[in-house]
């Protein structure tokens, strides 16, 4: 069985994104101080909590998912071509 690359990076893309989004949206409601989602301005450029930074953060989020699963389909495939040959 192969994967598909897109899909599942694009399927990992949106559980990233979103969870950075939810999770800084969670921070900001419930008043929490959100030290361990403020480290994610190391990662991605721009991102703070804040309103504003929660959309940046679910777009580095999107792309930093959608690589991960893109490489995880491509290795997986590769690996599943060359046991398969034996």
């Amino acid at each position: 069985m192969e994967l598909r690359k897109r899909a599942l990076g694009a399927a990992i893309g949106l559980v990233a994104g979103l969870t950075v989004l939810i999770g800084t949206w969670w921070i900001l409601i419930s008043g929490a101080s959100g030290s361990i989602f403020a480290k994610l301005n190391i990662f991605f450029r721009g991102y703070s909590v804040s309103w504003g930074g929660s959309f940046i953060g679910l777009l580095w989020g999107f792309v930093f998912g959608f690589i991960t699963g893109f490489l995880i389909a491509l290795f997986y495939n590769m690996v599943n071509k060359s046991v398969s040959k034996s």
